[in-house]
């Protein structure tokens, strides 16, 4: 009978495989990919904004690792992964002097770097870019002169210019009233190109607009999202969840009405971060620094069915 058991039990699954890999700058990232999953459906994962490293956590309070707890689900489920620390952040600071001057251009550069990587490393036909939050807007200008891309998979992902987002947050704080016109005013001047000067400017605006994120701000500003996923031919997933504080829904839905054959997967109940969160403020940012919460279940399912859809596998 025990002979018969252990015929019958089924195979234990076979851990995915972790390795580091690194590409010109030098640049530094981890791919993990399923155990024999040569040739798998691959996705490079583009992070969001500031200092984000390649897990998702930045030093900001923001610890909940979304990007190594969605590279592990997408391998649970066949589809190999390569994340990475940003140029001149973390294990990749070495490749820039000063973060503050790498670009979105920059890293869409990159991001076609690491793609041609991982088609190398898997032997996959084409690969992925799955770019959360301001990584989406990354995988949209990369995808303008990208080789060897099956698509995009745009997570968290605004289908507005930051500037408009911007105006609207601002004007949706009460609290906000007596710096409003100077801060649509900086809007404005970095949006034509010019640099703004902060000496006069309230303490409060003072981080918004530090002249040392001001060259990022401009070239940010002249992004157009709904412009850029016109323009790409490629398949294309947009996943937003509804208890989002930073992206709404609506913000998605802009990317598909930009472009109708984009496919829009909306959760509910997953906030930024793609953890299971309600639409309270405190308790939603309190799920930001949890390691222990797993990624809200259908955001894997959802990206993997379409990549494996879209890949034939």
């Amino acid at each position: 009978m025990v002979a018969g058991a252990l015929l019958l039990a089924p195979a234990a699954q076979a851990a995915p495989v972790e390795r580091l890999v690194e590409i010109d700058g030098p640049l530094k990232g981890v791919m993990l990919a399923p155990e024999g999953g040569s040739k798998a459906p691959a996705v490079v994962i583009l992070p969001g904004s500031g200092p984000t490293d390649r897990d998702g956590n930045n030093p900001l309070g923001v610890r909940g690792s979304t990007y190594r707890l969605l590279a592990e689900g997408l391998a649970a489920e066949g589809v190999a992964s390569l994340r990475m620390d940003k140029r001149g952040m973390f294990a990749s600071a070495g490749a820039a002097r000063d973060p503050n001057k790498v670009t979105v251009v920059d890293l869409a550069a990159d991001a076609n770097a690491w793609a041609a990587k991982l088609k190398a490393e898997t032997g996959a036909k084409c690969v992925w870019l799955l770019g959360h939050s301001e990584g989406g807007l990354v995988a949209l200008i990369a995808a303008q002169h990208g080789r060897g891309l099956c698509g995009l998979v745009l997570v968290s992902t605004s289908g507005r210019p930051l500037g408009e987002v911007l105006r609207d947050q601002l004007k949706a704080n009460p609290a906000n009233a007596p710096v409003l016109p100077q801060a649509l005013k900086a809007i404005d001047e970095l949006e034509a190109g010019r640099k703004v000067d902060t000496a006069g400017m309230p303490p409060a605006l003072s981080p918004l607009f530090n002249p040392a994120v001001q060259d990022f701000l401009i070239v940010m500003f002249k992004q157009d999202p709904a412009r850029l996923v016109s323009a790409y031919k490629g398949p294309v997933l947009a996943v937003a969840g509804t208890t989002d504080l930073q992206v709404t829904v609506e913000d998605s839905r802009r990317l598909q009405a930009a472009r109708p054959s984009v496919k829009l997967v909306t959760i509910e109940g997953v906030n930024h971060v793609l953890k299971a969160a309600p639409a309270d403020r405190r308790a939603n940012l309190a799920t930001y620094a949890d390691p222990s919460l797993p990624i809200a279940p259908g955001v894997v399912e959802a990206i993997a069915a379409f990549v494996k859809a879209q890949s034939g596998s």
